[in-house]
């Protein structure tokens, strides 16, 4: 018997935890035909002797809703082995979108994101209006893996209440029967849901809460039902977690889910220190579990896991001295002549003389966090000592922690990063996560590919999971097929995407070739590959051999090949027939 492709030799780890084994992988269309032991051989064969081969890795949480229209590849997730990204997500996106609302789409984008309104102008061709007419957009083009989408909730409200909606106004009667027709419209044509925010940090560029940010029940419950209307679909949904009081509207959002019921997915985030609000949130989690009386959670929380954080330096979007006038006057300046000004005592001690301004993106809040900023080096670490951090380091040498920071940002001739540790870092470690990500009710998310291009780069997630939890973290390690469980069945099952996620005959083939040993996260780097040029953090890996979307190999020890077989996921997908 022949196959378009044969993996030999593998240790295959299938998806939904089971003990790995050693076998073949045979593809056929573009779906797995055989495994085990294979008679016959492939149009393509690799030998996978001594190395993983795990199912592709599906992503819950990013925004490539721009980059899946003006690039035919979805990195950084595509260089860590996903073969699915989930777009639109924290309610924010493109479309709807009547041609006199552009500049609201792109301010919320831009301030919410961190994507720079230049590159959204140029890059997009903004020829839809509505939400279909986006998806079919999306669909035209190529690209290396597949993507799926929500209907984010900002556009929507824009789209239906015009100025009312950017002004957070109540929705009318009207308003709430419009848009629970377009939601029902966008299932129809292959959202997964709608995606929803109410997270402080939120803001427009212009430094507005964003549209969704007032949306009271009535118009969460109308955007379900029209959900509910077209056959059913995921809420995701970002709380705000650094309020005491998001309880009240979180559990709105689980009461609408189960009077209407959808399945709900929400960003947890775990505080470094104070109240553990996040043990609150569980709590409610059960309880809307227990009461839901279904096999699997229909409530699950999604957690990130490394530290939530930002990447600060010269080249990037923030620093701790972004705010500083007499900084600003010599930030526009090319990076050598930019370093070249702060090496000069005069500067140096002006600079650090200086008092900040009050504007700045929201997140700046963090950019002198000194106990939680530490260097970020090559390889990257994600769970650094606290006795690394910018405070106990300026301690250690007996200066001020903006000295040390300073200096520690001209390192490698200014292309040096500090790591700033916003959430999930609780007492210094990452202890806590270690427990969570083990719970049936915690999906992994929160890669934010696509987005946040000069200040994050976490697509990188699934390498760091196979490395840092699985291979060399000194205790609370991972089995590789707990982790890959993590990384494929369960989000695949969270997103209704029951074709992908593991290795059995049927299912789409997606697939990951691994060397476990070789595996090594390389330190972000900025790239200039966005349209009009525009700059953003990229990050690649050693140690796939190969990754494979549909039966073809789209990427070989890291190299790209010419194979743009990914899709848009119009729906829900059924598992195959056994």
């Amino acid at each position: 018997m022949t196959f378009d492709l044969l993996i030999r030799g593998g240790t295959i780890v299938d998806g939904l935890g089971g003990d790995p084994f050693v076998g073949a992988v045979a593809v056929r269309d573009g779906a797995i035909a055989a495994v085990g032991t294979v008679d016959g051989s492939g149009a393509r064969e690799i030998d996978a002797t001594g190395l993983l081969v795990t199912p592709g890795f599906v992503d819950l949480h990013t925004h490539y809703d721009g980059q899946a229209i003006w690039s035919d590849r979805l990195t950084p997730s595509s260089a860590h082995g996903v073969t699915t990204a989930v777009m639109g997500n924290c309610g924010v996106g493109f479309a709807p979108c009547r041609a006199a609302d552009h500049d609201v789409l792109v301010d919320v984008m831009a301030g919410v994101e961190d994507i720079p309104g230049v590159v959204m102008v140029d890059g997009l061709p903004w020829h839809w209006e509505t939400f279909p007419e986006f998806l079919d957009a999306v669909a035209a083009g190529r690209r290396d893996i597949d993507v799926a989408a929500f209907l984010p909730h900002s556009p929507l409200r824009v789209y239906v209440m015009g100025q009312r909606g950017v002004d957070r106004e109540p929705a009318t009667a009207e308003d709430l029967a419009m848009m629970r027709k377009l939601a029902a419209e966008a299932v129809h044509a292959g959202a997964l849901g709608f995606a929803s925010s109410r997270f402080t940090l939120h803001k427009t560029e212009s430094g507005r809460p964003i549209p969704s940010f007032d949306a009271d029940r009535a118009e969460i419950e109308a955007i379900a039902r029209g959900v509910d209307d077209a056959g059913g679909g995921l809420i995701q949904f970002v709380p705000d977690l650094v309020a005491g009081d998001y309880e009240p509207v979180l559990q709105t959002v689980f009461d609408v889910a189960a009077e209407v019921g959808l399945p709900v997915t929400f960003t947890l985030a775990i505080g470094n220190a104070g109240d553990p609000f996040f043990l609150d949130a569980l709590t409610m989690v059960e309880k809307a579990n227990r009461n839901a009386g279904t096999d699997g959670p229909m409530i699950t929380a999604q957690i990130f896991p490394r530290p939530i954080g930002l990447v600060l330096g010269l080249e990037l979007s923030g620093n701790p001295f972004v705010t500083y006038p007499s900084y600003r006057e010599i930030a526009a300046l090319p990076l050598a002549e930019h370093v070249a000004e702060m090496r000069k005592p005069e500067v140096r001690q002006r600079i650090l003389a200086d008092k900040p301004e009050s504007d700045g993106h929201p997140l700046m809040f963090a950019a002198q966090a000194w106990n939680y900023m530490f260097p970020l080096g090559d390889p990257p670490n994600y769970e650094p000592s606290p006795s690394d951090s910018i405070g106990a380091r300026a301690q250690a040498h007996g200066v001020s922690p903006l000295e040390e920071a300073y200096d520690r940002l001209l390192d490698e001739d200014g292309h040096a990063m500090l790591l700033v540790t916003l959430a999930n870092f609780r007492d210094g470690s990452l202890d806590t996560v270690a427990e969570l990500i083990r719970r049936d009710d915690v999906v992994l998310g929160l890669g934010d590919g696509g987005a946040h291009y000069g200040m994050i780069c976490d697509a990188s997630f699934p390498t760091y999971m196979l490395t840092h939890w699985v291979r060399d973290r000194p205790s609370g390690r991972l089995s590789v097929a707990e982790a890959v469980r993590e990384l494929t069945s369960t989000p695949a099952g969270v997103a209704g995407l029951a074709d992908r996620g593991r290795i059995a005959p049927g299912y789409k083939a997606d697939l990951n070739v691994i060397d476990a040993a070789a595996l090594r996260l390389h330190k972000p780097v900025v790239v200039s590959d966005l349209p009009a040029g525009g700059r953003r953090l990229d990050q690649t890996a050693d140690g796939y051999v190969a990754t494979i979307v549909a039966g073809e190999v789209i990427a070989e020890n890291g190299v790209p090949t010419a194979a743009r077989p990914g899709t848009l996921i119009r729906g829900r997908r059924p598992g195959p027939v056994s």
